[in-house]
């Protein structure tokens, strides 16, 4: 059954968003669910246009931590979550309320850039940039 969706304002702005979205608690078997999805859509609200933005991304669940990142260079939505952290992550059918916190440790940046989750990030850069330079943020479920 699809998930019946409505509108709801998120941060002045109206989106649509899953009826259970506002009050879905993540257990275990949620997580575990969806950190097996590697692709998933995030709503950030642009830092010029004030607009929601929703774009496809990849994610990773890496030392039980959220990950988005991407390869150097400059990103609207790393912009727009340092503008506002939060976000909607659209994942399994759901529309999750979530904060971005920038991730800069660069000791879990190599270790996360050196595993195998990365591999594909590794043929577009050398790891020493890609802890320098990548964008990365922390995903953190409210």
């Amino acid at each position: 059954m699809a998930p019946i969706t409505r509108q709801i304002e998120f941060f002045g702005f109206n989106c649509e968003l899953s009826s259970y979205a506002e009050t879905m608690t993540l257990t275990p078997a949620d997580i575990d669910r969806i950190a097996a999805i590697r692709t998933v859509d995030i709503t950030t609200i642009g830092r010029s246009s004030g607009r929601p933005r929703r774009i496809e991304i990849w994610w990773f669940r890496f030392d039980e931590r959220f990950i988005i990142t991407g390869t150097p260079g400059r990103r609207d939505w790393l912009a727009n979550l340092k503008a506002n952290p939060n976000l909607i992550v659209h994942v399994d059918g759901r529309d999750l309320a979530a904060t971005a916190n920038e991730v800069t440790d660069a000791d879990f940046r190599r270790r996360f850039f050196a595993g195998p989750s990365a591999t594909w990030y590794a043929t577009q850069a050398q790891l020493q940039r890609l802890v320098v330079e990548a964008p990365m943020v922390e995903v953190v479920f409210i």
